[in-house]
């Protein structure tokens, strides 16, 4: 059996499974654009969490982080921010992919190449 690299990977595909339930366990499963759009990125972030878990590499955690920032941007850009179950799990579940894919690219030594490249 291989070894996961990353724990993170792991917590974010578990989030990512969150992500696809969450409607119907928050309530907020009658609201389609936010059903919709919650299960898609939960449903992108378990491919590419499954992903990272079998070939680790950089970009896959930038993905992730990028899932998790699109996620707490969602309910404002698709107008759902007035249903409060919503807008909360998409805050905080957001918050939590986006941390934990930049704390595997800020502590895995061959992961810290890639910000080198973008802060120069």
């Amino acid at each position: 059996m291989k070894r996961v690299k990353h724990w993170q990977d792991a917590a974010n595909a578990a989030l990512g499974a969150w992500l696809v339930v969450s409607p119907w366990v928050l309530g907020f499963q009658n609201v389609v654009v936010a059903t919709v759009s919650t299960m898609a990125i939960g449903a992108l972030l378990i491919a590419s969490s499954l992903e990272a878990m079998q070939v680790p590499q950089a970009w896959e955690e930038w993905l992730d982080a990028g899932l998790g920032a699109l996620l707490m941007m969602t309910p404002a850009l698709l107008g759902f921010d007035g249903v409060a179950p919503a807008l909360r799990n998409a805050l905080v579940t957001g918050g939590l992919v986006t941390a934990l894919a930049l704390w595997v690219l800020v502590s895995d030594d061959e992961f810290a190449a890639s910000w080198e490249r973008i802060v120069g």
